[in-house]
This record gives C-alpha cells, sequence and structure tokens, in this order.
C-alpha cells in the first residue's frame, strides 16, 4: 500500500467477511425451512431470517464498498486520507446500527419493506453515518492536488447511492406510492449508481492488474457510465407494471428494460479487452481471476437473466416467483459481490506484505464458490419454472405448489454448501494474511506503474 491510512480498509474488509458468513448463516437457515426442517421457527421465523439475510447482503456490500472507497481514494488521490480518526469512528457506529438492526429484525421492529426493512430511527443514523463517509473522502479528494476518471466516478456513485436513499424515507400511507418510491432506493442503487461504484472500482483494478493505459480504460469507464445512465434509470418501470401505476410504465419498463444488459455488457467487454491488451502479467492472479469474473458474471446474472423476465409479456408470470430469486443471487453475486472480493484480494498482499496468492487455496475460493453459486442459480431458475407453471398457469394452490418443488431446494442446499466452502477458503486466506503491516507501506505487490 502507498500510504498508512489506507489500512484503514482492512477492518472493513473483516466486518465484510463477518457480515458475509452470517448471511450465509441466514441463508441455510431458509434453505432447510424450505424442506420441511423448520425447528428454529419458534425462534426465527422465515420471514425474519428472509429480512436479515437480504439486508445483510446489502450492508456487507456497502461496507465493502466503503472499504475500497478508504484504500482506492488516498492512492487515486495521491495523498493519505483527511481523517483516519473519522474513518474508525464512522466504521463502529456503523457496526452498531447494524447490530440493532438485526436484533431488532428478531423482536418484529421494522418496517416491512423489503430491503428498507430497518426501522425509522436507524435510518436518520444511516444518513448520518455515510454522510460523515462522504466528508471523508471528500475532503480527501478536495485537498489532493491529483484528479482521476476513476477517482471521481466512485465518488459520486457513493454520492448518489447517498442521496438515493432518501426516496425511500418519505413516508406515505398509500401502497402504491410507497412502493413506486421505494424502487427510486433499490433500482436506482443495484441498476444505476452502484454501478458507478462497480465502474469505478473495476477501471482501478483493471490499471493495476493489467498494465493498460489509465486513459484508455477511463474512456470505456465513460462508456460504461454513459450506458448505465441511458437505461437504468427508466429501467425502474419494470417494477412499475402490477401496483397499480399507469399503463404508460409497461412500455416504458420494458424498453429500457431490454437496455439494461448493454451497460454489464460493455463492462465485461471492456474487462476481457483490456486484459487482453495488458502490458504484463501481474503475480496477483486470483484477484485478476475475481476482476475479469465480475465483469462476466454481472452480464449473465444481472443483464441476461434480468432481461429474461422483465419483459411484460413474461413478467405478468414470473412476477413475485422464486424466477425472481434466481435472478437475484447471481446478479448480487456478480456485480457486486465478487468486486467486493476482488478488491480484498487485491489489497489484502498489499497491505500485509503477504503473497498468499501464490497458493492454491485462492483457485479453490474462486471456482468453489462460483461453481456452487451457478448451481444455486440453477436450482431456483428450475423451481422458478416450476412454480410458475403450476401456480399461474395450472392454477395450483400455492403452498401445494411449494411441496411440489421441495426437491430442488435439495439441490439448493448442496450447491450452497459448496459455495459455502469456497467462501471458507477465502475468509481462512483472509485471515492467514494476518493485519495490515507498515513494512508494506510505500510499496505495491507486482503493480505496474
Amino acid at each position: 500500500m502507498r500510504f498508512q491510512s489506507q489500512k484503514v480498509a482492512y477492518w472493513f474488509f473483516a466486518t465484510c467477511m463477518l457480515l458475509l458468513s452470517l448471511q450465509i448463516v441466514y441463508g441455510f437457515i431458509m434453505g432447510f425451512a424450505r424442506i420441511g426442517f423448520d425447528g428454529l421457527h419458534d425462534y426465527i421465523p422465515f420471514n425474519t431470517a428472509r429480512a436479515t439475510h437480504t439486508n445483510l447482503l446489502v450492508v456487507w456490500l456497502l461496507t465493502g464498498f466503503m472499504g475500497a472507497a478508504y484504500y482506492i481514494i488516498p492512492e487515486e488521490s495521491d495523498r493519505e486520507l483527511y481523517s483516519v480518526k473519522l474513518a474508525y469512528i464512522q466504521l463502529i457506529s456503523w457496526v452498531i446500527v447494524g447490530v440493532i438492526a438485526i436484533i431488532g429484525f428478531h423482536f418484529n421492529w421494522w418496517e416491512g419493506r423489503k430491503f428498507l426493512e430497518i426501522p425509522r430511527p436507524l435510518d436518520y443514523l444511516v444518513v448520518v453515518n455515510v454522510l460523515t463517509f462522504l466528508f471523508n473522502i471528500a475532503m480527501t479528494i478536495w485537498e489532493a492536488k491529483k484528479r482521476s476518471t476513476t477517482q471521481l466516478v466512485l465518488f459520486f456513485g457513493l454520492l448518489c447511492a447517498a442521496l438515493l436513499y432518501l426516496p425511500g424515507m418519505i413516508y406515505f400511507d398509500n401502497q402504491t406510492l410507497d412502493s413506486y418510491f421505494r424502487w427510486w432506493v433499490v433500482h436506482l442503487w443495484v441498476e444505476g449508481v452502484w454501478e458507478l461504484i462497480m465502474g469505478g472500482i473495476l477501471a482501478f483494478l483493471l490499471i493495476k492488474l493489467t498494465g493498460v493505459d489509465r486513459e484508455v480504460i477511463e474512456k470505456w469507464l465513460y462508456v460504461v457510465v454513459g450506458l448505465t445512465f441511458l437505461s437504468g434509470i427508466l429501467g425502474t418501470g419494470h417494477h412499475y407494471y402490477w401496483i397499480g401505476t399507469p399503463k404508460y410504465w409497461l412500455m416504458v419498463g420494458g424498453i429500457f428494460s431490454a437496455l439494461e444488459p448493454l451497460a454489464f455488457l460493455g463492462m465485461a467487454i471492456w474487462a476481457l479487452n483490456m486484459y487482453r491488451k495488458k502490458g504484463k502479467d501481474h503475480p496477483n492472479k486470483i484477484a485478476l481471476y475475481w476482476t475479469l469474473g465480475s465483469a462476466m458474471m454481472s452480464f449473465i446474472g444481472a443483464g441476461f437473466l434480468g432481461f429474461a423476465h422483465t419483459w411484460p409479456a413474461v413478467n405478468q408470470w414470473t412476477h413475485g416467483t422464486l424466477i425472481t430469486a434466481m435472478h437475484g443471487h447471481l446478479a448480487f453475486w456478480g456485480a457486486y459481490a465478487m468486486l467486493v472480493l476482488a478488491v480484498i484480494s487485491y489489497a489484502m498482499p498489499n497491505m500485509t506484505g503477504r503473497k498468499l496468492f501464490t497458493g492454491m487455496s485462492g483457485y479453490l475460493a474462486f471456482w468453489a464458490s462460483n461453481i456452487g453459486m451457478v448451481g444455486m442459480t440453477g436450482a431456483l431458475a428450475v423451481a422458478g419454472i416450476t412454480q410458475v407453471y403450476l401456480e399461474r398457469k395450472l392454477g395450483m394452490d400455492f403452498l401445494v405448489v411449494q411441496k411440489e418443488i421441495v426437491f430442488h431446494f435439495i439441490g439448493m442446499l448442496l450447491a450452497a454448501t459448496l459455495f459455502t466452502i469456497g467462501i471458507t477458503y477465502f475468509i481462512v486466506d483472509f485471515i492467514r494474511h494476518g493485519l495490515p503491516s507498515n513494512e508494506a507501506v510505500g510499496k505495491n505487490v507486482g503493480d505496474i506503474d
């Protein structure tokens, strides 16, 4: 690592690993409940496990983005972080809010709005926390003598993510209005401004790992940003089909949803093209695997599978079924989770000076987790298609259909076990790296300057 203050990122990454582990635990609780082993129901009902599982996903990804920013922004700005003390205060308060929210879910203290379940008092604390984070990052950039497109795209992605949290805090008595603005948060995060964050992190990693000229990579970054805004904003309309909004959203949502895969396809082509043009081989192949894998898997999960069920003629049958879960799992994994793991894989050797990427465990983590996630996606896809046919076409009762697709959840649990083995390897490697070392300051392993 180039600067002492970049060590702050380690503690955000460590928190990530803890939250990811907890998310997997709640995933298994739901999976076993689906096949009839619901012994924890009196303590952790299915709806509690589901809310906890999905919110842990959002929190650990945001924690990863914060850690990535604290690592990338000083390096891109060519100066120390504005305030290390403020970063630690922000992390501690972030964790406290998260712990209170998770405990609250188990006592039915929540708003009941998917992905935005945390109670209103905690919403205000989240806003204060994120503003503190943005202030620290903004001041680092403001006082820097160096500017880059990568740095600014990452910052404005984080800033817009914070601003788009606010519509979800507006209170409505009307369910349609509430759902309408809730999707401003959820959709415009994951298929809008989070893609800017993804683009900024991806650009940084490609610059470091491929040796391609920064100017070339950042020109591609402009293309990705343009595709994101072209499709993502009006693509929100595919969430409005069946909630009582005007019928024109069928056309608007359908057309722009069809364009949404372009941004992810652009990222995949961009990453592969940069790799093909690489100046020289970087020794950290594991980080490169996660980086290129994120670009490709995001196109499949977020782009292709998203389009496959958001076209109005299809969505009228698949809406609210396991088809959505199929898309969601691979989309979040490819677009964001793999990218956070890519940043961690790149940063850890630089922060600790330990070159563990030369061993087999990193490759096992990559392949086991990816094959496991593809297996889970496949199981959910088959279960979802079966559900659509039996429930929506043949008119069978919902609970009867759920019993018919139990077998597919057994397959999903087997795939989830393989996925967990891969993540376990990753976490073990993370622990083996140890704490950041002062001796590692001033240099990066294998970087091409």
